[in-house]
This record gives structure tokens, C-alpha cells and sequence, in this order.
């Protein structure tokens, strides 16, 4: 019954801006992991409503330096309903590139107040900005005076578990001018080691008018309809699990009906379209850390992650894939959070 129920609100438009959205099922914005060939295969299996860039840094952007811009990368048949992930502190930089990426015809930006990783926040980068709330709000309102497309903001709880600050910001969020939150419950430095604080989401719709995706510990469709029906929050938007399991949104939505054969399949598509989108050393890097989290489908998930974690061609990554599924693996209801690093 709560498939059902789930997809009955899942299979809702959404308006973003003065742009619409189709399912409130979204990829949430990460680092490493939301590459171009991760979106192809969620486009293949369908149910997505928005797709996210990996980060992108704003200054190579700004500067047209597009080889330079990790993760800055895509297919122009996505552009309707992918969003640029930007990360910088300079808000001048931050609205050139931003101008940028809607000349490009991208569906809209978002701007990474989340990324708690050291090597970005020793640059006062992602989760950095959230210690200088007003920095923060000048770099958000800088970006909307530079664009017409819908902008979203990514941020966390702040760095002390303080949901009022976070509620104010919020609010200075919309008021500077985002179009929609992607709200983690978490404390900075905790990263992933305690729970996310679900019910702090609502706290966080509760305070502005613009949508609100909740992010954070959405591990099985449950856990998804929890999170929509306890915080009122307008959408979900899925990280770690997209990545182990890219069929999800067309699951939820109840387009498709995933069988035992799906992650075979899944596997050996990967790595043929990232060999297709990279360098061959690019693309066996993004298999292997994409690898552990598809790992986290199975009961005996680390013979997977051990087998494909330092491979040398794509020829041996196929075969790993091969010896793997020779015997069909026993796979779990949730996936193993221990892999889910």
C-alpha cells in the first residue's frame, strides 16, 4: 500500500521559479558521484524530476574553463532538467559563472552550502560559507541578479546543532532570492557519523514559502514516504542511494519493476558509459568509487568492492563484473551503510 501512496505523491508537478518540474523525486547535489554517466543510466530507467552536476567550481566556470571545472560535464539532452552545481566564495565569480551556465541552457543552479569534505572547507568553501551567514546571503542574492533560472540552495544545520539559526537562514535564503532549499539535518562536523535530525526539515518548510527538498538517511521507499508525510517538506532529493541503486526514481514512481538481472546490468552499463564519457583512467577511477556504493546492495557486498576497488583496464573491470554475477548474489532489503561512505 505505501508504494502506492508513495508514488500518488511522488507524481506531482512542481513549480521551481517560474519553471516546473514533472516528479518531486530529485537526485540530490553531490561531489564525485552525480557524474554524466550516473544521470544517463537514472535517465534510462526514467523517474527523476531534476538531475544535479557534481561540484563545479565557479572561478573555472566564470573564466571559461571548462576542461578545468570538475565535474562539469554533461549531455545536451538533459540540459532541461539538469541543474549546475556551484561551489565558490567570491560572489562576483559566483554570478558570472552562474550566468554563465544559464546561457549554456541549463534547467537552473545551485549553489553548494553543504560539502563538509576538509579540503573544501579549509578553503572557506561548501559548509565553510555557513560559519558567515551574511557572506552566504551575498553570494545567494549576487546569483539571482545575474539569472533568470531557478536557483537553489544546498546547505546544512550550520556547524552547532542551532535549527533556529538554520530556520533564519533559510529564510534570508528566500528572501535574498532562491527558489527552492535541499536541506541536510545534520551538523557539519558530524558529516554521515550520526543520524540526520529528520524532523528539523519541517522546521526548516515551516519558515519560507519556497520548496523544500529534504536530504538526508533515505534509504528505502519508507523512509521516503516518512520524510514527506513528517516534515511536509515539497520533495526528496536522493543521494547515496541513487548511486547504489539508479533505478530507484523509476521504482518510486512505479514506471519500472526492477528483477534479479537489474544489477548485472546495471554494473556492466556503468562502466560502459563512463569509458564512453572519460578518459580511460578517469573512468576506471569513477567505476571503482561508484563500485562500492552499488557493493552496498548485496549480503556479501565486499567481495565486489575488494574486487573492483584497484582495477588496471576496463577489460579486468569486466571481468570482476563477470566472476561476481556468475552465482546471483544474495541482495538486501537496505542497503549496507557501512559502504555508504
Amino acid at each position: 500500500m505505501h508504494q502506492n501512496e508513495l508514488s500518488t505523491i511522488l507524481d506531482s508537478p512542481l513549480r521551481i521559479g517560474e519553471r516546473r518540474i514533472r516528479t518531486r523525486l530529485i537526485l540530490a547535489p553531490m561531489a564525485g558521484l552525480g557524474h554524466v554517466a550516473l544521470r544517463a543510466q537514472i535517465r534510462g530507467f526514467g523517474g527523476a524530476g531534476l538531475l544535479f552536476t557534481g561540484m563545479c567550481g565557479a572561478t573555472a566556470i566564470a573564466a571559461k574553463h571548462q576542461l578545468q571545472a570538475l565535474g562539469f560535464h554533461w549531455h545536451q539532452n538533459e540540459l532541461d532538467y539538469l541543474v549546475c552545481q556551484l561551489f565558490g566564495n567570491d560572489a562576483p565569480v559566483m554570478a558570472r559563472a552562474a550566468a554563465r551556465i544559464e546561457q549554456l541552457g541549463f534547467f537552473g543552479v545551485d549553489v553548494n552550502f553543504g560539502c563538509c569534505a576538509a579540503a573544501i572547507c579549509r578553503r572557506n568553501l561548501g559548509a565553510a560559507l555557513l560559519k558567515t551567514p551574511d557572506q552566504a546571503v551575498r553570494i545567494v542574492a549576487a546569483m539571482r541578479r545575474a539569472i533568470s533560472i531557478p536557483l537553489f540552495v544546498k546547505f546544512r544545520t550550520g556547524w552547532q546543532n542551532d535549527i533556529a539559526a538554520a530556520t533564519k537562514l533559510a529564510q534570508r535564503f528566500e528572501t535574498a532570492g532562491a527558489d527552492a532549499l535541499t536541506f541536510h539535518p545534520r551538523v557539519a562536523p558530524d558529516r554521515r557519523s550520526r543520524k540526520a535530525v529528520r524532523h528539523h526539515i519541517g522546521a526548516i518548510k515551516a519558515a519560507v514559502g519556497i520548496p523544500v527538498f529534504g536530504n538526508g538517511d533515505v534509504f528505502a521507499d519508507t523512509d521516503c514516504l516518512d520524510m514527506l508525510s513528517t516534515t511536509g517538506c515539497d520533495g526528496v532529493a536522493l543521494g547515496r542511494l541513487a548511486a547504489a541503486r539508479p533505478w530507484i526514481f523509476g521504482q518510486w514512481n512505479q514506471l519500472i519493476q526492477p528483477d534479479s538481472h537489474i544489477f548485472a546490468h546495471c554494473a556492466g552499463d556503468m562502466l560502459d558509459r563512463l569509458i564512453d564519457d572519460f578518459p580511460q583512467v578517469t573512468a576506471l577511477r569513477h567505476f571503482s568509487k561508484w563500485a562500492a556504493y552499488f557493493a552496498a546492495n548485496f549480503c556479501f557486498g565486499h567481495h565486489f568492492f575488494s574486487a573492483t576497488r584497484h582495477i588496471g583496464s576496463p577489460q579486468a573491470a569486466r571481468d570482476a563484473i563477470d566472476r561476481f554475477f556468475q552465482t546471483e548474489p544474495a541482495v538486501l532489503s537496505r542497503p549496507n551503510l557501512n559502504l555508504l561512505r
